[in-house]
């Protein structure tokens, strides 16, 4: 019979218990014990037993109308920064409102100890509820309803991103209420201007770096995998938006007078646009895949096990051939590689009837999704550069940027991340990935160049919580589990 024994071994500059069996052979990281029941159980225990309390404080918080976006509003913004400093203060936090130039930031300390220091982040502004006539009760008095696939909660910002953020609050209440203490040392960060644009975060993020700086950031503003399978977000994609204006005569022109003969805008604009990518789907931009790199056999084996069902998930909008690089896995697609789409173009007229111009100008809008380290300014420029050596002599082009920032690429061999992905492996019984996202968080971005420090993102929201459009919700086991992971989480890393 084998023998088991426990000494503390150093993965990544922690020190973290490891078993040996039999000849005293480590196993892997992932096969690091179990936490130690009479730590952890009871947290978990009053997790189940707090929670018609803990979605009592979340409805609570959910009447404040926080919208960042309207100015009518800023009380109610202030208000819901008031709420959460009151909330934390009640746990033990040193928890202050900070004015900004728009809404407050609230920032809040609190707990002890030489181990791991955490940032959590979240945001307490909503998107505004237009249009009111669809949703099914007042977006601001939210309540459970009973769905065929289990309870929700009903109301704006039930998953984005109030019930996200009360998640990590509820367990870190727990903690406090079984031992005593919060579990380890703990900073707290919430936004009140996500949701229109974060006008005041990186001066702020500037100006309070050496506070704010910690070991690793956690961010709960994401969601499962399908809404199954739990998941940590690893890579992000950035973005850049830019604006072209072709001009050519000085004036609308008659087509029956100079059509033929005379350059038509709208023409030279589709022509270059239609060369923008090749007949296997890759972008022709010159230089735009410097920097793009290749997934790990780890990953990739980790996003194959997925068994992503693109077909369904084409079909849900109408599709079923998937487009973009012919050579890459839908996933890939979505999650690893970079992107330019044509968003908008017009010219020439467009109203009722009829009306033979030859326009004097087209537009188009075009943005591009970022991966690994590819440099948005230098993509700005590449691509700039490629339309107008493509203009004819009688015509100009005129920019308008809209934006850029890079991809977050996060670097998962620190051992927090093989943690998360454990812990929510052991709350939810499905084994964890790492994934990715098509879209931006840009604050992961943030976290890492003014603070240095990557980001852990995994949420609990489903593809069907209806974010930023009427009747959102939140699983009411989303919410449940989502307390209980992080208090796990917090157990592994604090």
């Amino acid at each position: 019979m084998s023998t088991v024994s426990v000494f503390s071994a150093k993965i990544g500059g922690w020190t973290v218990p490891v078993r040996l069996l039999g000849l005293a052979q480590p196993l892997c990281k992932a096969e690091i014990d179990m936490p130690t029941p009479s730590i952890l159980d009871a947290v978990l225990a009053r997790i189940d037993s707090d929670l018609p309390k803990a979605l009592d404080r979340l409805i609570d918080l959910l009447r404040i109308p926080s919208i960042s976006t309207d100015p009518a509003y800023k009380a109610d913004c202030a208000r819901a920064a008031d709420w959460l400093v009151r909330d934390l203060g009640e746990l033990g936090f040193a928890a202050s409102a900070r004015p900004t130039p728009g809404h407050p930031m609230v920032v809040a300390h609190g707990g002890t100890g030489s181990g791991t220091h955490l940032l959590f982040y979240g945001h307490y502004d909503v998107q505004p509820v237009d249009p009111l006539a669809l949703w099914t009760r007042d977006p601001f008095d939210p309540a459970i309803e009973e769905t065929p696939k289990g309870q929700v909660l009903r109301g704006r910002g039930t998953s984005d991103d109030k019930g996200q953020l009360m998640t990590f609050i509820e367990a870190c209440r727990a903690w406090k209420s079984v031992h005593g203490t919060l579990p380890g040392k703990l900073t707290i960060f919430l936004e009140g201007e996500e949701e229109s644009g974060s006008p005041s975060l990186i001066p702020f993020l500037k100006a309070n770096a050496t506070e704010l700086s910690a070991d690793v950031a956690l961010i709960c503003d994401t969601g499962m995998f399908e809404g199954r399978t739990p998941a940590v977000t690893t890579m992000l994609r950035g973005l850049l938006g830019e604006e072209l204006t072709i001009h050519a005569a000085n004036r609308d022109l008659h087509s029956g007078m100079y059509g033929g003969l005379a350059q038509n805008p709208i023409h030279i604009l589709t022509r270059i646009l239609s060369r923008l990518h090749d007949a296997e789907g890759h972008v022709t931009v010159p230089g735009f895949y410097d920097g793009v790199g290749e997934l790990s056999d780890d990953l990739r084996s980790q996003w194959q096990n997925l068994s992503f069902d693109h077909a369904r998930f084409l079909g849900d909008v109408g599709l079923s051939v998937p487009a973009g690089e012919q050579d890459r896995t839908p996933l890939e697609k979505l999650w690893s590689r970079p992107t330019a789409e044509v968003n908008g173009i017009w010219g020439g007229y467009t109203g009722d009837g009829f009306k033979t111009v030859l326009p004097a100008e087209a537009h188009a809008k075009v943005s591009f999704r970022l991966v690994g380290d590819q440099d948005p300014h230098a993509l700005r420029q590449a691509f700039r550069a490629w339309v107008e050596a493509q203009l004819p002599a009688d015509c100009t082009v005129e920019w308008k940027g809209h934006g850029n920032s890079p991809a977050s690429v996060m670097q998962i061999t620190h051992p927090a991340f093989a943690a998360a992905r454990q812990a929510l492996t052991e709350e939810w019984g499905i084994a964890a990935a790492f994934v990715g996202a098509g879209g931006s968080i840009p604050v992961a971005g943030y976290f890492k160049t003014y603070l240095g420090m990557d980001a852990i993102l995994m949420g609990f929201a489903k593809d069907d919580d209806q974010i930023h459009s009427p009747n959102e919700k939140y699983d009411i086991t989303s919410f449940h589990k989502g307390i209980r992971s992080w208090a796990r989480v917090l157990e592994k890393l604090a």
